[in-house]
């Protein structure tokens, strides 16, 4: 296993009027992040935000290239960013205890916070497709060329790592520093994670993801 120290590029916040940051995603030029009675999103080289939707968003946050899905309670939204408009719905398959949210291949991957598990669900009807086992409590969840990263944030420890998607085993973990918390996690597929803070000051950082060799 691949270990160091996450290396922390920027921060952006404290937001005004946000008391928790819950799930992150890209959508291509902004960043938007689950602020618990709304969605939030920011323009990532100014740090300006540019929308807000008034939404319940607790949790997990994920794009699928046209629409975001959020984490209500007990249930997943899937909405149209430009209007807001919830499209659907589909039960959580963690019944209100879900944590992070990713979209890749046509599904939705819902991390299962205190379960150490991610699933992969059916974007249509909720269904479970299959379980990925993980040894840490799981926050945020990101695909990004292949590569499944998540979130933890146990105790007073936090990092983000790379697993095999297949056996759950940890390949690769970027620590983070003392006090500094990951809850939402999201690529923005080049060279950045963007990761949620939580209610530990307000804030989205962005760290460096690891480069990668080339043949």
């Amino acid at each position: 296993m691949k270990k160091a120290t996450a290396e922390i590029i920027r921060e952006y916040g404290p937001f005004d009027g946000v008391e928790n940051v819950g799930g992150v995603s890209f959508d291509g030029e902004q960043v938007w992040f689950a602020a618990g009675d709304r969605l939030v999103a920011f323009d990532p080289d100014s740090g300006n935000t540019t929308r807000t939707l008034d939404i319940a968003a607790h949790a997990g946050t994920a794009f699928d290239g046209k629409h975001l899905y959020q984490i209500a309670e007990d249930r997943i939204l899937k909405i149209e960013p430009n209007s807001g408009r919830v499209i659907s719905t589909i039960p959580s398959p963690g019944g209100g205890r879900d944590s992070g949210l990713a979209w890749a291949e046509g599904s939705l991957w819902v991390g299962q916070y205190r379960d150490r598990t991610i699933v992969q669900i059916d974007p249509e009807t909720g269904k479970v497709l299959r379980t990925i086992e993980s040894n840490r409590f799981v926050t945020g969840v990101s695909w990004v060329d292949g590569e499944l990263w998540h979130g933890t944030w146990e105790g007073d420890e936090s990092d983000v790592r790379r697993i095999d998607p297949q056996t759950g085993e940890v390949m690769e973990k970027l620590e983070m520093p003392q006090g500094v918390f990951v809850s939402g996690l999201e690529s923005d597929g080049a060279d950045r994670f963007f990761c949620g803070s939580g209610s530990a000051n307000n804030k989205v950082r962005a760290i460096r993801r690891p480069k990668r060799s080339r043949a």
